[in-house]
């Protein structure tokens, strides 16, 4: 997922930029280690004995957001910058969240502040451009809101479409998340483009119908929701659980849960699955799914999300979905996946791996 790449890129940048400050220095290993409850705790206890370091505030922001507390995480960005206003590191990961958070004009008003500092940053110039090139209606786009959504449209003609995508995202978001006991703190932002432009903006593979990259969610309009209707319910309910996830564990969570999850709430999800498989002998290890799907053809993708969604399907049947979201609340706060599947699942990751086949 191009998030979890993010992540890494940020956990990168400020750590090799702080490696220097003594004051933290054990919240910067706990949270290249992924034990990200004991980072913010020891960022906390850094910035009461160091209230004016900027750079422990970037530590505790990021802890925060890593474990699902984007206000915190956004507090924390800002206070750093308040103390330097300087500091693009800051500027980047406050820009990023709010990007991420649906505030594309807050995005780029931080990064544009930084840019004042750092007019030759390479990286602030390309984030830059790219959220000024991002759909929006300062550029022409229409948009037809809701409490929790907002689609962009390019015109008239699909304003239809939009207004029918703004009610099965309204109905999806109350059906997915009381089963996940989870709702994002933001209004999601959903873009609807042609082929061509999906392709351009995604990179998505051939076979990908929609796309969530942890800021908005991406789908080509037109072809196949004009053809069956309902195939823009399956693919909005499929990109809005990938956000619902996202709020639960930013990063860490293995794809196969992830799109098994996604595919699971999908009307019908867990009844195609089962068909997919009992049509065909195919099957792709779950220790293989645990990365990214994009690498895999037509048909293995097909194999792979139907073992996936079998798969989630199972852990929803013997867990229930508070289990699950324990899950993935352990995957967030840094607890390895096996260790975690483990204790709330009651039987090891190997075991249950082994099982579905």
């Amino acid at each position: 997922m191009r998030l979890a790449a993010a992540f890494a890129c940020a956990i990168a940048i400020s750590t090799a930029a702080f490696a220097q400050v003594t004051v933290g220095r054990s919240g910067w290993d706990a949270i290249r280690e992924g034990r990200n409850e004991e980072a913010a705790a020891a960022f906390a206890e850094a910035i009461r004995a160091e209230p004016r370091e900027a750079s422990l505030y970037v530590g505790a922001g990021l802890a925060a957001q890593l474990l699902g507390d984007n206000a915190k995480a956004r507090d924390s960005f800002a206070q750093a910058l308040k103390l330097a206003p300087n500091f693009t590191t800051a500027s980047l990961l406050l820009g990023d969240l709010l990007y991420r958070q649906s505030d594309l004009q807050g995005a780029i008003t931080v990064f544009e502040a930084a840019a004042k500092y750092a007019p030759d940053d390479k990286t602030l110039a390309e984030r830059l451009a790219r959220l000024r090139a991002e759909p929006s209606p300062e550029k022409g786009f229409f948009q037809s809101p809701s409490a929790h959504f907002t689609v962009l449209f390019e015109g008239p003609a699909d304003e239809d479409l939009a207004r029918r995508a703004v009610e099965l995202l309204e109905s999806a978001y109350w059906r997915v998340g009381t089963a996940l006991y989870t709702f994002p703190d933001h209004v999601i932002t959903v873009v609807l483009y042609t082929q061509e432009q999906f392709r351009d903006t995604t990179r998505s593979p051939a076979w990908a119908a929609g796309a969530y990259d942890g800021s908005r969610i991406r789908i080509p309009m037109r072809g196949a929701f004009e053809q069956a209707p309902g195939e823009l319910e399956r693919v909005l309910t499929h990109e809005l659980t990938h956000a619902m996830i996202r709020a639960i564990a930013p990063r860490g969570v293995p794809t196969w849960l992830n799109e098994g999850l996604a595919v699971m709430f999908e009307p019908d999800g867990s009844r195609w699955a089962e068909s997919t498989l009992a049509a065909s002998d195919t099957r792709i290890p779950l220790e293989q799914l645990a990365g990214s799907f994009d690498g895999l053809s037509g048909n293995q993708a097909r194999i792979a999300y139907a073992e996936s969604g079998d798969a989630a399907r199972r852990l929803f049947d013997e867990a229930g979905g508070a289990g699950v979201v324990a899950l993935l609340q352990d995957i967030a706060r840094g607890v390895p996946l096996a260790d975690a599947f483990q204790q709330r699942m009651l039987t090891s990751y190997s075991a249950f791996a082994a099982s579905l086949r």
